[in-house]
């Protein structure tokens, strides 16, 4: 709508409200129709300026991550034409070879060593389950649900392939079947001889347990998840390993992440087990929100509101900075959807891949390899009675009388709508979803007389009881389906039953090819066309969009014609053209029979393992043990001995004038436990307070204004182990101490009040990324250093920090490195009071446009900036903890103030019990976490959540006791 236009409204308005006024000689009218104008102008002035901002941000994003490539430039030389890598397909190539398979990578083989993988599938949202899928039920239930389930029993098939776990939400809502609250389902059964024990859902409860809760609004439990899946892993590693090898842990092969949700509980499992993980994006956000900022109709807030954009972005992005592989239906969907985030750039994957093929440094750049494998099909429903010969009209006669053969009774739904059934049908199989584009294809069926003379048309549009009852987009797009069809007086010759069972879906496809007719897929951007695949394997020719997936589909199969989704005129003629030329769709029809081998279950499973297998480099840390859940119990005498440990250390109740101090006799008590414990009489190799039933984390950033600690620490130390104890008793609880400060600056904290370091059973340094066992000597955790290793930039990291950190007009000793707080895994900057510098999730997007995957926390009021490993954080260190000594993770009791540093919103999610005590923390770095216009703490931390809890009083032992009790901490 252009300025011109809208005066011209204007006017043509304001002359009608004088002829109102001249007739009726009343002021009022004249003021509704200049107050009309106005809001026409300025709602077309808003609409320009939207549309102005978005484009300018999107500009200056395009300019930054090309300012991101030629940085990465600067440190990588150009790719000739010789180093690419074997494999490498054009455009044109990847037409005919859809996957991508190296001439230097093993293709996964029946004939390799026997092999017993265990491996794990993740699809969080939706209703999943084996058996009669409710496909189409919502926009959370789609053709995801049903291609993870068939991948899941695909797999389970696989020779080399022990177990497969499909983790899902468990939902006990009375507003679905009850089987969704069944933890687990078997979804095959192992076959004989076949070394397999088969493929299972395992629903994993997060969130409020009596409420089905759709994607968007599931944000803020997804570390909930992450915590019942470590526990279900952890377990069934044991389980599995006692099975089959030997009583060592057996940890999954990788983990795999469907959709945004999933892959960022993946990319969390894999850093707190450090086993690999694999990505599938299904649908991406940023190409949905570019999509929806160019239609104009909403703004960036509503967008945001609706449907959490921001936070899916930004765990889309997370997924990328920790898969090893990203797996895609087509390559449109790597360059035209994924190239669009901060953290993967084509040219720069590529660059990088053969780098490190010629063991050439990336100077500490990653990006995830991109991979192309279709979907499976199962196509053993192929059969012989699908020949061409057998059109509807010998099954049925002109009276719709069955001849010889029962029909489907789904065929007898549809074809109640028809005048004549005998007509070619145009079927299209969706959900009610504006994007699926099905009002278009209504308006070319019923504007073109010849189409409407020559077929029948079936909407197979999800299912429903009563529309109004819908959520609002698939109410809209039926309600507007049921105005079109009598807009044009289609009825007769448009079918759009209410219900349909997802076991019928193959009788509505043989249905559609008996009467020789066609399938279309009309929407306007499809990330890949499983149904189109569907479709061919019942012999049906294809029209479909050209905007997505389908390109490289009807390529492979070579069965049908793309179009351009808005030109209803191109869908006619295509529509018309494979219908009335017999020929052609006689060729079409044994094209896609023929080709669709390339799509079948069993080559994915074996294209899959291959891929997985060439880009695994990450194995699980074989210190990363699991303690045995079977112990003999503690004699009563070695029990007095734990508890006298205890009370020392809690209490420091030693006398005076003793000979050894604190931590001498603390090391020579422990040393006493592990003695007696041992079989042989020797001391046990490794001590871990395994026995605790409780640890209680100490995480609160008490600092003043200048970064430095203040009392309160030291007084909610004190408090908390004396409310412990009473709690739980002695020998019971463990104690661990979690800070953003260096080991020495903590060491100088503790040393100022009445505790010590020996109380804690751990002190985790630096943000989470040093890890000090207090009855070791106090000597680093190096387990844990080279778990946390993944994608650590090291050294090349130092000075990009420094100069992306900085706001353009700062000066160059405002952010200086700060050495005393360093470490071989952590960078620690010290920044300058009152000056202008990044914040997280802007350092955060540059660092990704050039390749580094790191964690980046603010600390000690603002002061500091600590960059550390990817995975290295307080929160997946004590997941890792949790994995190490055997305690599960809602044993767990987190102490926090009610701010902190930039990763304090890490702390509040998860099974483990959160206690924020108000009042303790003077100045926090949340200043500094993310941009105004970003996502909100709201979708990321649960706070009506059971197990978090306000202390208001002051934090005095008897009211954390209490605050303890009301957690159900006894």
């Amino acid at each position: 709508m252009n300025d011109r236009y809208v005066i011209y409204v204007w006017f043509l308005l304001l002359w009608c409200g004088g002829q109102v006024i001249a007739t009726r000689n009343t002021r009022e009218r004249s003021n509704r129709l200049e107050n009309l104008c106005w809001r026409i102008w300025h709602l077309a002035r808003k609409k320009k300026q939207i549309a102005w901002d978005d484009a300018q941000r999107l500009a200056k994003r395009r300019a930054e991550r090309e300012q991101g490539r030629n940085d990465a430039a600067d440190d990588l030389s150009e790719l000739s034409e010789g180093e690419k890598e074997p494999g490498d397909a054009t455009p044109s190539e990847s037409a005919k070879h859809i996957s991508r398979i190296n001439s230097d990578m093993q293709m996964w083989s029946d004939e390799e060593k026997p092999r017993r993988l265990y491996i794990v599938l993740i699809s969080m949202h939706g209703l999943v389950r084996g058996d009669n899928m409710e496909l189409g039920r919502d926009s959370d239930t789609g053709g995801q649900v049903k291609y993870v389930v068939e991948l899941a029993r695909a797999l389970a098939n696989t020779k080399g392939v022990y177990r497969v776990d499909l983790l899902t939400r468990q939902i006990t809502s009375p507003e679905v079947d009850s089987n969704y609250g069944e933890p687990i389902e078997m979804l095959s059964y192992p076959q004989d001889g076949s070394g397999s024990c088969g493929a299972y859902v395992i629903r994993i409860p997060c969130g409020p347990p009596d409420k089905y809760i759709p994607k968007e609004s599931l944000w803020p439990y997804v570390p909930e998840f992450v915590d019942g899946a470590l526990n279900h892993i952890v377990n069934m590693a044991r389980a599995l390993g006692e099975q089959v090898n030997g009583g060592k842990p057996t940890w999954p092969y990788v983990i795999h992440g469907h959709y945004a949700d999933a892959g960022e509980v993946a990319a969390q499992l894999s850093g707190a087990l450090d086993v690999p993980m694999v990505l599938t994006g299904h649908s991406l956000g940023r190409n949905k929100f570019e999509q929806l900022l160019k239609q104009g109709r909403l703004s960036r807030e509503d967008i945001n509101s609706t449907y959490k954009i921001l936070r899916r972005i930004e765990a889309e992005e997370l997924g990328l900075d920790a898969a090893q592989m990203v797996v895609t239906s087509t390559r449109q969907e790597i360059e035209e959807q994924w190239g669009l985030y901060d953290g993967f750039d084509v040219k720069l994957e590529r660059k990088l891949r053969v780098r490190r093929r010629r063991g050439v440094s990336c100077m500490g750049r990653y990006m995830p390899r991109t991979v192309v494998i279709p979907p499976g099909m199962d196509f053993s429903y192929v059969t012989a009675q699908d020949s061409p010969e057998d059109d509807l009209k010998t099954l049925i006669g002109s009276d719709r009388t069955p001849k010889k053969v029962q029909l489907p009774p789904i065929w007898s739904e549809i074809m109640r709508f028809f005048t004549n059934p005998h007509k070619p049908a145009i079927l299209a199989l969706s959900r009610p979803d504006p994007k699926k584009n099905v009002t278009t294809l209504l308006k070319a069926f019923g504007e073109c007389q010849p189409l409407r003379e020559l077929a029948n048309m079936i909407l197979i549009l999800g299912n429903r009881d009563d529309i109004e009852e819908m959520s609002t987009s698939p109410s809209d797009v039926l309600t507007n389906v049921l105005k079109l069809i009598d807009k044009y007086d289609l009825y007769g010759q448009v079918a759009y039953p209410k219900h349909h069972k997802q076991s019928e879906v193959p009788d509505i496809y043989r249905l559609a090819a008996k009467t020789k007719g066609v399938f279309i897929n009309p929407a306007l951007v499809e990330p890949f066309g499983l149904t189109l695949i569907e479709a061919a394997a019942y012999g049906l020719p294809s029209v479909a969009t050209k905007n997505g997936g389908p390109v490289d589909i009807l390529k492979a199969l070579n069965n049908g014609l793309l179009v351009d989704p808005h030109d209803q005129k191109a869908i006619t003629d295509a529509l018309l053209k494979l219908l009335a030329d017999k020929n052609l769709w006689n060729e079409c029809r044994k094209n896609g029979l023929k080709n669709i081998h390339h799509f079948a279950w069993p080559e994915h499973c074996r294209n899959y393992l291959s891929q997985v297998d060439h880009c695994r480099n990450r194995h699980p840390m074989t210190h990363l043990g699991i303690p045995s859940i079977h112990e003999e119990p503690m004699s009563e005498s070695l029990k007095e001995v734990e508890d006298l440990s205890l009370r020392f250390s809690i209490e420091g109740d030693f006398k005076p004038g003793c000979e050894l101090d604190a931590a001498t006799r603390q090391k020579k008590l422990i040393e006493a436990i592990t003695l007696m414990s041992s079989p042989s009489g020797s001391p046990s190799i490794n001590y871990s307070p395994g026995r605790r039933q409780m640890l209680f984390v100490i995480a609160a950033d008490c600092y003043n204004s200048n970064g430095e600690s203040t009392g309160h620490i030291q007084d909610i130390i004190k408090n908390v182990l004396h409310a412990a104890g009473l709690s739980l008793g002695l020998g019971k609880a463990g104690f661990v101490l979690l800070t953003g400060s260096s080991l020495s600056e903590t060491m100088e904290a503790l040393r100022l009040g009445p505790v010590n370091a020996e109380d804690f059973d751990a002190i985790i340094c630096n943000s989470g990324s040093e890890m000090y066992y207090p009855w070791k000597d106090m000597v680093a955790d190096m387990d844990y250093e080279a778990h946390v290793e993944y994608r650590w930039p090291g050294e090349n990291i130092r000075s990009m920090v420094l100069k992306l950190a900085r706001v353009d007009d700062e000066s160059n000793d405002d952010i200086v490195e700060f050495g005393k707080a360093s470490g071989s895994k952590c960078y620690s900057y010290s920044i300058k009071p009152g000056i202008k510098i990044r914040k997280v999730d802007t350092l955060r997007q540059k660092l990704r446009m050039r390749g580094f995957r790191c964690n980046l926390v603010y600390t000690r009021a603002a002061s500091r900036l600590n960059v550390v490993p990817l995975f290295a954080s307080r929160m997946q260190a004590m997941r890792y903890l949790s994995v190490r000594w055997g305690i599960d993770i809602s044993k767990l009791v987190v102490i926090v103030g009610e701010q902190g540093d930039t990763d304090y919103e890490q702390l509040l999610g998860g099974l483990h019990k959160t206690l924020i005590i108000r009042g303790v923390v003077e100045h926090g770095s949340e200043q500094l976490l993310r941009e105004e216009d970003n996502l909100k703490r709201e979708d990321l931390v649960p706070f009506e959540s059971p197990n978090i809890h306000f202390l208001e009083e002051s934090y005095e032992a008897q009211h954390i006791l209490a605050a303890l009790d009301g957690l159900g901490v006894k």
